[in-house]
This record gives structure tokens, C-alpha cells and sequence, in this order.
């Protein structure tokens, strides 16, 4: 080879070594940059005239080249662009510049250099044979970019003539599919008509591979048969739906189709989801459409249609199961175990299930009970809490029409139950409110009803659905707040609060044993006596439930692990009453010593709250005025009703109790209630309210430990009122030893009669003559009678005789 080339000053440049590529020149390449030695390399680089020697390894497994690793034919390249990546590496952009040399290594302690020296081809001579040559590597090179069709045709645009054939070889050798040795080989041939030479037969070689290819494709095309053409037109299609994802999407739809045959739905939902299937197959998979159809389809499928538990347990173990978990309840309790005997004679024919309401305060047992009775029937337990609901789509769901429309609760509710029979809950459905979206209440009306529920349609599934099936428990504190339609679909059981003994059973056999497994304390090491816990009770709870007693039992037992943990001596804590005064305070609750003397003016009541029942002292006073009547203690509209006709009886009977006619013209008479800052209302404190007003204007002192309630009419007839369990058993916690109350009300005290004190002296009463006979201590009241009523209308019919006598001879 006659060719030379030119050698340029030597300079000393930062090394980058790089695994299994050749940088040529005339060439742009990325490179990810991290190892070290490669960073402090190219940083080295940035610092001086970024330009750095590039060059291959001989092997791609080395990670911490030497000079004998790497080749030492290379490229003085141009760092054009650096990038740090955020774990640390560099994205550098470099172009190639000329081939270089090494020709001395300088080992730095972060990376290495090189002493290296560019070798600069000599430009051919034009004369005729390097012109063929030329124009020869040229040609072939159009001809390899023709069939190759990856690479673009403008390249073939930046080259002139035989003054840019270093510039094509080059670009030739970057663009042709060739080895990494071949590559760089390339690189080390410097003489310009060696390397051209080398290239075309590269390319000769390249070029007729190439045809080959496309000789192959043309004889296959051309030997493919109708059947087997069409073969092959099938299977590109599977191959494109595969690309663009509608293979899966197809099987997804058959998929669904299976299930829906499996799930036995009904002919409408059915004839819906084979709708909607074929809806599918026809859209998109990524339209909204198609997203809206299939979450349509999937909410039918994911619900329930037939499958159902059996009520295989027995009605002994069921009772058991409700005996073990709760104290009391009875009447909840028999309803459950008349339903499995009904179900269990009936079998399939009984396919209604009841629903039932809870009524009664808070804490009393009313949600864990729903989960007894799932227990004893061995039926899931779903919850829904309907408090604060105000939304009518919150029960009957969204259209669909709506962007993240969903189905209401109730079908939520269902497929997690997965059984077509759960037990179903609906918590707190006094405390439903409505707004302009709708009345919730309205919408459980199809729920609620057996008649109407077995096809119940939700907005956003538009197929009926059948919860007859699903056995309904609602929870409520006051039914005053629910709808009497909504009221009417129910049985109510009302749960009323637990007495005192029931709620020392109950810290026993439930609290203390739930406690002790929490706080992993043994029975010994903990001991709450019965008279400690009944102190507890009395003095530190006032509740119809048992929350706040167990909170209060919690702190105790803390207490004392506390008090175990800071004596290394003390194994053993026995909570006293003292001790439950040092830990707890002073008693919140202590009842206050009710009067010891017979008093004027001051009368005892019984009252219903949600805690409970309680005793309500009504005091009145008589003062010098112009017959007003003042009400205070902040009560309600029916109790001071309750106190008009109280006082209007009064008024009425002026004469029989020995007040003058006209009494109430020059006096004032104040009713007031203590505890002012609570509300109160009702009219069941009309006999109290009347027997205490007749005690102030008489001065007939009232008895001590005599409690009353009931409902005064204008006439004195006394009429049933509610609540009498738990006023009759708060007037036993305070101690009191007589009650009155309405005749009416016997039926009632019967069912809870064993409950309560054998000292405790109920008497029923039906006029106000005969509470004030028992309420007061004096009498000398007109009884009053059917002869005595008779006697007064004798009377009364004579005086007016006389004075129409009177008159008619005042006339003559």
C-alpha cells in the first residue's frame, strides 16, 4: 500500500473504555457512563477541552480496565452533551473526531490517560482508479440502503465526490450490520483505499444476503395456496390483535360469558350481560365505553344470584350461641329461635325472612346482638351504617349515565356477603336524613318490604334483584325518628336498659374475661370483688349499656399492672374501694339522700332517658300575684301542656280540696324542674306536676319515698304512658318503696315483673282522686265517686230550678 496518512501532535487525554462498542469518527453515539473511573474520566474531560480517547475492551467482563485490557486504537472523540441521571451515573452524548493512537498510559489515582496521537488518512489522488473505487463503494452502498430499509436514503445526500470517501467509509462502517471485531478492524485500517476496498466487500457480502432475504419471501409468497393464505392472514390477525392487546381482551369476553352461564342469573340479567357482551366485542378496548360495559358486566357477575347458606344448627345451639354472648334480651332472643323452628318445620317453603328493629339506648348490646344472631343462624353478617345518610343513592345507587356511577349499598353489600341469605345490618336508621338529593327512608321502603323486595331494583343495575331472602336487622335508639311507613315494615323489639344486677353479670361473665385476655392478665393476679364492682356500677356509670363501665373496668385493670410493674414485691392487686376512689376520683354518680320527711310542695317523678330511667323532683311554690303561671326547668311544649291541664283540673275541683272560688286571681304559682340545662318533655309527669301544685295550695305535705308517673287529663283520669321498666327500676336504685302508676299500664309491669325489688309497692291508679288519696297525707278530699257525681248534678240542677223560679216571679 502506497497510501499514507499524517500523524498530529500528541496530547494527554482522559481515557473512557467502553464494553462491546467501537466509536468511529464522523459518528455520534450515547454512552451511559458509571463506573468510576469512567466519571472522573469525563469530568476530567468537562474541566479542559472536553474531548476525551475512546476506546473498546478487549473483553467485556472486566470492570476495572488496564492498559493491557483495553485496545489501543481509539478515537479522539468530543463530549457534546452531559446528563446526570439520578442513581449517580452520566448520559454523555459524543462525536467521534479521528482515529488516534496510544502511544504512552498514565495511570491516575481516579482513572486513566493516554499520551495519543491522531492519524490523519492522506486524501486520494483523483485519478481514475480511485474515482471507480469511489463511485463503486458509493453504488453499493445505495444499493444496501435500498434493500436494507433501515436506513435512511437522505444519508446518501451528504456525500459529493472522492474528496468525501473518508466521510463515507466511515459512515458505511456505522450503518452496516457488522462485529464488533469487524468494527474494529475498521477503525485500526487508517489507509483510506485499504479501508474502502475492505468495505466493499463487506458490503458485496451484506448485499447479497439481503436478496437472499427477499428471494426467500417472494418464493414462500408465491407457494402459498388459497387455504393456506387464508391460514396465514388468520394468523397475522391473531398476531395483531396480540400487538395491540384485543387477543386477551376476546378471551376476557368469553371468560365472562362462562361465568355468567355458571351463575344461574336470572333470564332479564342474563339477556342484559349477553347485551352487553356483544357491545363489547364491537368497541374498543381502551374507549370509556368499553370501561363503563365491562364494569357493568362485572358488577352482575360479582353479586350473588342463587347461591345460599344452609340453616343446618339446631335450635339448642343456637340458643346457646345467644345465651353465651349476651345477658338479657329475652324477647330478641325468642324471635331468632322461632324463626329456625318455623324454618325448620316449613323448609323450603318458608323462603321470607323476618325483619326485625332493635330499639332501645345506646350501649345495650344492639349491634354485637346482630352478630349472635348471624352466628346462631351461621349467616355472614353485613354492616350499613346509615347514619348521616341523606343521599337516596346511597341506598338505590347511580345510573349509569353518571361518570363513576356504582351501585348503592345494598348491592354493595350483597357481594360481600357472596350468599344470596346474609344477615343483613342496618345500623343507626333513626339517624337517616334527606336533603334535595332525596329522602334515603323513601328508598328503604322497597327494601323493607317482603312483598316488594323480592324485586328490589338498584339505578345502576336495571334488573330486578331479589332480597327477599336476606334477613334484616336495623339498629335504632329512638323509632320516634323513623317514618311510620318505614316503622310499619318492621317488628320492633325493643331492648330496653340493663338493671343493676344484669350489668354485674354481664362485668363477670363478659367484661372482666374479654379485658383479662386483652391486657394478657390471669385471673389471679387482678381481683374485683362483687361489692367493688357494684360500687362501680352505682357510683361511677349511669348508662343503659356498658360501654362506660367497661371503660371504667379497663382503667382499673391498667391501674393495677401499673401498680405491679412499679413494686417488685407486689404480686397481686385487690382493687377495694378505696382504692377505686384513688384511681377513679371521687364517685360522679353519687345518688343524693332523697327527702326523710313528708314535704309540701315537692313531689317525685319518673322519667325515661336514653341512659336509662331517672327520677325527676318537681317543686312548686305559691307567691302574691294576679294569677299567672310560670313553667321553668327547660321544658318542652308537652310537658307544659301536661301542666295547664294540671292546673285546669285543679281549678276545676277548687271547691272539693277547700280553696276558696277565685283562688288563683291573687297568687302566682311557679313550677320548676331541677337540672335546668337539660331538656325535658313528655306528659307523663301530669299527676306529679297536679299533685304537687294541689300540695302547695292545700299545705298538705307530699310522702317521702313515693315516686308517680302518668298522663292527667282535664277531667283527672289518669292514662298509660312508656318507659315503665326503666322507671320503675331507677325508682329501686334510689330507693324508693311506693310507685304510682296507671291502671292501664298493669299488662306492661307483668312481663318484667320478676325483675324487679319484691320491697318495691306498685299501685295502679286511674283517677287523680285516688293519687291524691296515696300522694298526700291528709284526706279530706270528696271522694271521687259515680254517687258523688250524681249528687252534684242533683244539686246543681236544683239551684238552677230555684233560680228560674226567681226570676219568673220577679217578672209577675
Amino acid at each position: 500500500m502506497n497510501e499514507k496518512y499524517t500523524k498530529g501532535e500528541p496530547v494527554l487525554l482522559p481515557v473512557l473504555p467502553l464494553k462491546n462498542l467501537v466509536a468511529l469518527p464522523k459518528s455520534i453515539i450515547p454512552v451511559v457512563v458509571g463506573r468510576e473511573v469512567s466519571i472522573h474520566a469525563v469530568e476530567a474531560a468537562m474541566r479542559h477541552n472536553k474531548e476525551l480517547f475512546v476506546t473498546a475492551q478487549r473483553s467485556i467482563d472486566t470492570e476495572n480496565p488496564t492498559p493491557n485490557d483495553i485496545y489501543h486504537f481509539g478515537t479522539r472523540a468530543l463530549i457534546l452533551q452531559v446528563a446526570r441521571m439520578p442513581n449517580g451515573t452520566l448520559k454523555i452524548l459524543v462525536e467521534g473526531l479521528t482515529r488516534s493512537r496510544v502511544l504512552e498510559v498514565k495511570q491516575t489515582d481516579t482513572f486513566m490517560s493516554v499520551v495519543a496521537e491522531d492519524l490523519i488518512p492522506d486524501q486520494l489522488d483523483a485519478t481514475p482508479e480511485n474515482t471507480a473505487l469511489w463511485r463503486n463503494l458509493f453504488d453499493m452502498f445505495k444499493e444496501y440502503v435500498t434493500l436494507s430499509e433501515k436506513v435512511s436514503t437522505d444519508v446518501l445526500g451528504l456525500f459529493r465526490g472522492l474528496e468525501d470517501i473518508d466521510y463515507l467509509a466511515d459512515t458505511v462502517a456505522v450503518q452496516m450490520h457488522v462485529d464488533f471485531l469487524q468494527r474494529q478492524e475498521i477503525l485500526e485500517m487508517v489507509p483510506l483505499k485499504e479501508r474502502a476496498l475492505f468495505l466493499c466487500s463487506l458490503l458485496q457480502n451484506e448485499i447479497e444476503i439481503l436478496k437472499a432475504e427477499k428471494n426467500i419471501r417472494k418464493r414462500v409468497q408465491s407457494q402459498v395456496e388459497k387455504h393456506q393464505k387464508d391460514y396465514y392472514l388468520t394468523e397475522q390477525m391473531r398476531a395483531i390483535q396480540r400487538e395491540l392487546g384485543r387477543e386477551d381482551y376476546q378471551q376476557e369476553i368469553n371468560e365472562l360469558a362462562k361465568r355468567a352461564k355458571k351463575l344461574r342469573l336470572s333470564q332479564e340479567a342474563l339477556e342484559k350481560v349477553d347485551a352487553e357482551l356483544h357491545r363489547l366485542e364491537q368497541m374498543q378496548p381502551t374507549s370509556p365505553e368499553a370501561a363503563v360495559s365491562r364494569n357493568y358486566v362485572d358488577w352482575l357477575l360479582s353479586v350473588p344470584w342463587q347461591k345460599a347458606t344452609k340453616d343446618t344448627i339446631s335450635m339448642q345451639d343456637a340458643e346457646k350461641i345467644l345465651n353465651s354472648s349476651h345477658a338479657g334480651m329475652k324477647k330478641a332472643k325468642e324471635r331468632i329461635v322461632e324463626f329456625l323452628a318455623a324454618k325448620k318445620y316449613a323448609g323450603e317453603n318458608l323462603k321470607r325472612a323476618p325483619i326485625i328493629c332493635l330499639a332501645g339506648p345506646p350501649g345495650v348490646g344492639k349491634t354485637s346482638l346482630a352478630q349472635s344472631i348471624a352466628d346462631s343462624l351461621e349467616r355472614p353478617l353485613i354492616r350499613i351504617s346509615l347514619g348521616g345518610v341523606r343521599d337516596e343513592a346511597e341506598i338505590r345507587g347511580h345510573r349509569r349515565t353518571y361518570i363513576g356511577a356504582m351501585p348503592g349499598k345494598i348491592i354493595q353489600a350483597m357481594k360481600r356477603a357472596k350468599v344470596v341469605n346474609p344477615v343483613m345490618l342496618l345500623d343507626e336508621i333513626d339517624k337517616m336524613s334527606m336533603d334535595f338529593r332525596g329522602d334515603p327512608a323513601s328508598a328503604l321502603l322497597e327494601v323493607l318490604d317482603p312483598e316488594q323486595n323480592k324485586g328490589f331494583t338498584d339505578h345502576f343495575f336495571e334488573v330486578e334483584y331479589d332480597l327477599s331472602r336476606v334477613m334484616f336487622i336495623t339498629t335504632a335508639n329512638v323509632v320516634d325518628n323513623i317514618p311510620y311507613p318505614l316503622l310499619d315494615r318492621m317488628e320492633i323489639i325493643q331492648l330496653s336498659g340493663y338493671t343493676e344486677p344484669e350489668k354485674l353479670e354481664i362485668a363477670q361473665q363478659f367484661l372482666l374475661p374479654k379485658l383479662f385476655i386483652e391486657y394478657a392478665l390471669q385471673d389471679n393476679k387482678v381481683v374485683l370483688s362483687k361489692p367493688v364492682l357494684e360500687h362501680v356500677i352505682e357510683e361511677y356509670t349511669k348508662e343503659a349499656g356498658v360501654r362506660q363501665l367497661e371503660r371504667v373496668l379497663a382503667k382499673l385493670l391498667r391501674k393495677s399492672i401499673l401498680e405491679i410493674l412499679q413494686s417488685k414485691v407486689v404480686k397481686q392487686v385487690t382493687v377495694t374501694d378505696a382504692l377505686v376512689e384513688e384511681w377513679l376520683g371521687a364517685p360522679i354518680f353519687r345518688r343524693d339522700d332523697r327527702k326523710n320527711n313528708d314535704s309540701v310542695g315537692l313531689a317525685t317523678g319518673l322519667a325515661w332517658t336514653e341512659v336509662g330511667g331517672d327520677l325527676l323532683d318537681i317543686e312548686v311554690t305559691i307567691m302574691k300575684g294576679k294569677g299567672g303561671l310560670t313553667l321553668t326547668g327547660q321544658l318542652g311544649e308537652v310537658m307544659q301542656e301536661s301542666a295547664q291541664a294540671a292546673m285546669s283540673y285543679i281549678r276545676s275541683r277548687a271547691k272539693d280540696f277547700g280553696l276558696k272560688e277565685g283562688f288563683y286571681s291573687d297568687m302566682d304559682i311557679h313550677v320548676h324542674i331541677p337540672e335546668g340545662a337539660i331538656p325535658k318533655d313528655g306528659p307523663s309527669a301530669g299527676i306529679t306536676m297536679a299533685v304537687a301544685i294541689t300540695s302547695a295550695l292545700t299545705q298538705i305535705p307530699i310522702r317521702r319515698n313515693l315516686a308517680m308517673t302518668g298522663e292527667v287529663t282535664l277531667q283527672g283520669r289518669v292514662l298509660q304512658i312508656g318507659g315503665l321498666k326503666e322507671k320503675l327500676l331507677a325508682a329501686t336504685r334510689f330507693g324508693i318503696t311506693n310507685v304510682i302508676v296507671p291502671k292501664s299500664n298493669a299488662k306492661d309491669v307483668k312481663e318484667f315483673e320478676k325483675e324487679l325489688d319484691k320491697d318495691l309497692k306498685i299501685v295502679y291508679v286511674e283517677h287523680m282522686d285516688e293519687v291524691l288519696k296515696e300522694a298526700l297525707t291528709k284526706d279530706y278530699i270528696v271522694p271521687h265517686t259515680k254517687s258523688t257525681e250524681a249528687a252534684a248534678k242533683k244539686k246543681a240542677a236544683a239551684a238552677k230550678k230555684k233560680k228560674a223560679a226567681a226570676k219568673n216571679k220577679k217578672a209577675k
